[in-house]
């Protein structure tokens, strides 16, 4: 119901001041009810004069009322188009692909989600996917002390959570890496320049100007700029514990996404006080580090949510499903559909009228 409430459009106008027009509505109306009561007033006193001016078609009683309505309703309109309105809303997605990438590193074998931290991630992808529309394409990147296109994007449901299904804990974590990844499967043009970064060489488009360049070339480069989050055709969808030991920063790599306007959402597997893990003898404590998972999704104008146990995975995929299923909220104006409301509604009470009575009001 919230989210039903949330998708209908919310209006604002750039003439505002027109609106003050509408008093003129009010006026005519109060006007025509004092009338009316006048009218039946005079009839009560003079029933003589009921014969007086009598309708051609016999139109009587509530008749008489829907063309001075629908004339009061057409102003209403016409006077809100003047004030030029503007509808706030939320476009249907035009989603085509959603890249999965899955943190596989020693950490996600913890338990303080049960079973494990890795099933829950698993879990949560594989209901992610099997409520995505025919049409989009899902890939999985597989994410440890490196990273790999484990399924290519695909509408083959079958195939990708065979994928999922596939994947094992390993060591290290490069966040970074990941996210590099699921760029380059979703934008291929990307990977050159991600393939710089994986290599900690700076991204040709984040190199600063040489020292014979000119100004011009700077405002180009700011006039070629892309809004993080303006790419509507896809999505990265990262599950991770946050902690990463490996490969560039994840928050340079999101910065590089942000420059082709692809959003990642992130999702924190794990509790912010961890528990305490062996491996190989050694123990340590592993915790949710929700901060670098925040700053990757605000970097790229998506939402950070956390999964801190599995009865909470139907609220995180809905809540999640929802951001991929729509796109952005978009001002439009709708001036003329205001216009054009009026003149029918004036066309109608006009058409009614004459029927009825033989004359246009």
């Amino acid at each position: 119901m919230t989210d039903a409430i949330s998708r209908l459009p919310v209006f604002s106008f750039l003439w505002p001041s027109m609106l003050w027009g509408l008093a003129t509505v009010l006026v005519l109306a109060g006007g025509y009810l004092w009338l009316d009561a006048r009218r039946r007033s005079a009839t009560v006193q003079y029933p003589a004069l009921k014969s007086v001016g009598a309708p051609v078609r016999g139109g009587a009683g509530w008749r008489r009322h829907v063309a001075p309505a629908l004339t009061l309703l057409a102003l209403t309109a016409l006077i809100v188009a003047i004030a030029r309105p503007q509808a706030l809303l939320t476009l249907p997605s035009r989603i085509k692909t959603v890249i999965l990438v899955i943190d596989l590193s020693g950490s996600m074998r913890a338990q303080d989600i049960k079973p494990s931290r890795i099933r829950a991630a698993q879990q949560a992808a594989r209901v992610l996917l099997e409520d995505q529309p025919a049409s989009v394409s899902v890939g999985v990147v597989a994410m440890a002390g490196t990273a790999a296109l484990a399924q290519a994007p695909s509408r083959s449901k079958d195939d990708v959570a065979a994928a999922i299904a596939r994947l094992k804990p390993q060591g290290g974590t490069a966040l970074g890496n990941g996210v590099l990844i699921a760029l380059t499967a979703l934008l291929p043009e990307a990977t050159n320049e991600a393939e710089r970064l994986m290599n900690d060489d700076m991204p040709q488009s984040r190199k600063p100007p040489a020292s014979g360049s000119t100004s011009s070339s700077s405002s180009d480069s700011d006039t070629d700029a892309v809004t993080p989050g303006s790419y509507s055709a896809g999505a990265i969808v990262l599950f991770s514990d946050g902690e990463s030991n490996a490969g560039p920063g994840a928050l340079q790599a999101a910065q590089l996404a942000a420059t082709y306007g692809v959003r990642i959402y992130t999702v924190g597997v794990g509790t912010p006080e961890g528990v305490v893990l062996s491996v190989d003898g050694m123990s340590s404590r592993v915790r949710l580090d929700e901060k670098v998972l925040k700053q990757v999704a605000d970097a790229t104008g998506a939402e950070y949510f956390r999964l801190e146990d599995t009865a909470q995975l139907k609220k995180v995929y809905s809540a999640l499903n929802a951001k991929l299923a729509s796109d952005k909220r978009d001002q439009v104006e709708v001036t003329a559909f205001f216009a054009a409301l009026g003149a029918l509604l004036a066309a109608m009470g006009g058409l009614l009228s004459l029927w009825w009575f033989g004359r246009v009001m």
